[in-house]
């Protein structure tokens, strides 16, 4: 079992920056990814971003060159900065863990919301 607690949402303005973090604890190994993806009412999930053990990262082209996703492999931590925020971008944004060294479902933190607003 993999648990994940988020943090750093909240209410900003548009061009506003923020960061979450999501640090995971249980039964944690290497080679893993770790992630974001987000909710809006009435949309489904969609990803954000993802950054794997070894430091590859991918983004979704909404995000990209706005949002910058890392990680602290030492405390199995993952970080989002979230810059030049828009509107669009407010969601529930969910924190994912998938191990990539054995065969198994994602886990999924419980949320956090960011809201923009104009």
């Amino acid at each position: 079992q993999v648990q994940l607690v988020e943090s750093g949402g909240g209410l900003v303005q548009a061009g506003g920056s923020l960061r979450l973090s999501c640090a995971a604890s249980g039964s944690i190994f290497s080679p893993n990814a770790m992630g974001w993806y987000r909710q809006a009412p009435g949309k489904e999930r969609e990803l954000v971003a993802t950054i794997t053990s070894v430091g590859n990262t991918n983004y979704a082209d909404s995000v990209k060159g706005r949002f910058t996703i890392s990680r602290d492999n030492a405390k199995n931590t993952v970080f989002l900065q979230m810059n030049s925020l828009k509107p669009d971008d407010t969601a529930v944004y969910y924190c994912n863990y998938k191990s990539l060294a054995f065969v198994g479902p994602p886990y999924w933190g419980q949320g956090t919301q960011v809201t923009v607003s104009s």
